[in-house]
């Protein structure tokens, strides 16, 4: 994952699916912080590595409302992020896939897209 942290994401797809104009971002950290947005909230945690798993802790998020199809790609940003994800890493993409076959693909995000 050393070439994950220290950097932003931005979710292009879910499960093969374009999310939208304004995609979800996550920024790893070292310490095992991450941050970004869902599309709607911002939302941090924590996540970790073992055996190669990836597993997020709990995830808060603020509580704004938006228009409902960029809450239902947050809904399902977060689903994605309560369980279990194996990670591929492959030239500048981040793919992160659950057990029931759901996935996220994600980019480097340009650095306006970055969230603190």
């Amino acid at each position: 994952m050393d070439e994950v942290v220290g950097r932003s994401w931005m979710v292009t797809d879910l499960s093969g699916e374009a999310v939208g104009d304004r995609p979800p971002t996550l920024h790893f950290e070292q310490d095992g912080q991450v941050y970004g947005t869902g599309g709607v909230n911002r939302v941090r945690g924590t996540w970790t590595l073992t055996e190669g798993r990836l597993t997020f802790g709990p995830m808060v998020a603020t509580l704004m409302a938006g228009p409902p199809e960029r809450m239902a790609v947050e809904r399902a940003v977060l689903g994605l992020l309560s369980g279990p994800l194996t990670v591929t890493v492959a030239e500048d993409e981040l793919l992160l896939s659950a057990e029931d076959g759901r996935t996220a693909r994600l980019v480097p995000a340009p650095p306006e897209s970055e969230l603190l």
